[in-house]
């Protein structure tokens, strides 16, 4: 699989638009568009491999699930990850002939997503220092009560900095890193020692997600019951994920129910305790 300048550039326009606040904005853009799960579909869409390119999104998005940016601090900018690190890690999967529903390109994908992304924090921070400028001007306009002025500050100015540090990063990398990603075939053998360690650290990758979230949604030990029974279940029965949301969300039904019936329950002897009194 080779990535061509059109298609590069297609990807860099996305990676724009999923950090764009003034034209993609914070939820359709950032939170949406800027997902791997998300980004996965666009790229595979670009590429013309959908499927390679949903299952690839998927397994970063596992690695990423609890990922937040307090204050604007980022430890991994999950816009590189979608835009750069999926179509990269479909052409690694594609030159190594390996699919990407097996351990092993899964591995290789999350590898692949999590080492773009840590580069991406770089190119995160120099768009962020590039937009002081346009804020300032923003600041100025509006002492001077220049209101109109924040149109072009908002959805108009930063347009310069992601071209500088989102466009251009991801065409360039997308369309030199595909030749890279073959270098690197050729240099690292599949038996080798430094593939093996890549594909150790890229299975290992999704239990740290998963853990981050579990610390952020956790709270008692008796939380965690239903993810081990739901884990033991999907095990068990060997049903996929789609199955596994749908007897989730069964127990779930159940569960409000009977919360439902014993607060109605209170209510009415409450209403009874009144009419006695």
């Amino acid at each position: 699989m080779t990535i061509s300048w059109i298609q590069a550039a297609m990807l860099g326009l996305f990676a724009c638009l999923s950090s764009m606040p003034g034209l993609g904005g914070t939820s359709f853009g950032n939170y949406t568009l800027g997902r791997p799960l998300i980004g996965g579909l666009v790229s595979g869409i670009i590429l013309g491999d959908i499927q390679t390119g949903i299952l690839v999104g998927a397994a970063m998005q596992i690695v990423y699930i609890a990922l937040v940016t307090p204050g604007g601090t980022v430890s991994a900018d999950v816009r590189a990850v979608s835009y750069i690190g999926i179509p990269l890690a479909m052409v690694a999967l594609k030159s190594y002939g390996l699919a990407a529903l097996s351990v092993e390109g899964a591995a290789l994908a999350t590898s692949f997503g999590t080492m773009v992304g840590t580069l991406g924090t770089v190119l995160f921070y120099g768009t962020a220092t590039a937009n002081l400028a346009w804020q300032h001007i923003g600041w100025k306009a509006v002492e001077k009560g220049e209101f109109r002025k924040l149109y072009a500050v908002n959805m108009g100015l930063p347009w310069f900095s992601h071209f500088f540090f989102s466009f251009i990063p991801t065409l360039i990398m997308c369309k030199l890193g595909a030749d890279v990603v073959e270098l690197i075939k050729e240099t690292l053998p599949m038996d080798g020692l430094a593939m093996k360690t890549l594909f150790t650290v890229g299975s290992l990758l999704p239990c740290v997600g998963i853990a981050i979230l579990l610390k952020q949604i956790v709270t008692k030990a008796v939380d965690f019951i239903p993810f081990f029974f739901g884990f033991t279940l999907a095990a068990s029965l060997g049903i996929n994920l789609v199955s596994a949301t749908v007897v989730a969300a069964m127990f779930a039904l159940i569960n409000y129910r009977i919360k439902l019936l014993s607060l109605q329950r209170v209510v009415s002897v409450s209403g009874d305790e009144e009419e006695d009194i």
